[in-house]
């Protein structure tokens, strides 16, 4: 009879092998709530989760364009800049860089402007 071999399972696999270094609990902003919270949004800057399991999940449809578009700057940041990041790493970073000008500039950001351009 053949035994199975036992694998280790992927969260094994790409889990993180060094404590990730916090700030102190003092150092980091309080978060407001009510209506001066984004205001006080605006002043925290704003970070991609980056490469950790993620709990939630978005679906999002993209024309072929798009698609080779982001794969295409997938490819270039490997070869250029030496980082081997997947499309879900490059879409929460350009997500977090729309949302954090959208905090900052409000009315003059990119995101309104090229919302308002439809």
């Amino acid at each position: 009879m053949a035994r199975r071999v036992s694998l280790p399972a992927a969260d094994d696999l790409f889990r993180r092998t060094a404590p990730a270094a916090e700030p102190p609990a003092a150092a980091e902003p309080e978060v407001a709530t009510g209506p001066a919270a984004p205001e006080a949004a605006a002043k925290r800057p704003r970070k991609p989760s980056g490469r950790v399991r993620h709990d939630e999940k978005m679906t999002v449809y993209v024309t072929s364009d798009e698609l080779l578009d982001l794969e295409h700057a997938r490819l270039v940041l490997r070869r250029s800049h030496g980082l081997a990041v997947d499309r879900g790493r490059l879409v929460r970073e350009a997500i977090a860089m729309a949302l954090a000008d959208f905090e900052a500039n409000g009315d003059d950001s990119a995101l309104v402007r090229r919302l308002t351009e439809e």
